[in-house]
């Protein structure tokens, strides 16, 4: 085994397009979780959860400049978390 086989191999070019997709539809779901939240619904938040982090992991594996191509998409998710944080009750608090 060589030494370059231990590492997992490079991800396509496709992937920061992918992951920019992936960072639109989490935005969009994130802004639909907070109308919900302000209209007094439940809202589950793993999967959202789940999503962020496969976001995250995946952005981590990219070459540093195929990363920072996504940071507008990221600072809008963190933008959509942000928002959704505040329109949720505090713990504790029923919605």
């Amino acid at each position: 085994m060589h030494a370059a086989d231990a590492f997992p191999p490079p991800l396509p070019d496709a992937a920061p397009q992918q992951l920019t997709l992936l960072a639109e539809r989490l935005s969009r779901t994130l802004a639909v979780a907070r109308a919900l939240a302000i209209a007094g619904r439940q809202i589950e938040l793993n999967g959202i959860q789940d999503g962020v982090g496969l976001l995250c992991a995946k952005t981590l594996d990219l070459p540093r400049a195929d990363a920072r191509r996504l940071l507008p998409a990221l600072y809008e998710v963190l933008a959509q978390i942000d928002s959704l944080r505040l329109a949720l009750p505090p713990p504790g608090r029923p919605a």
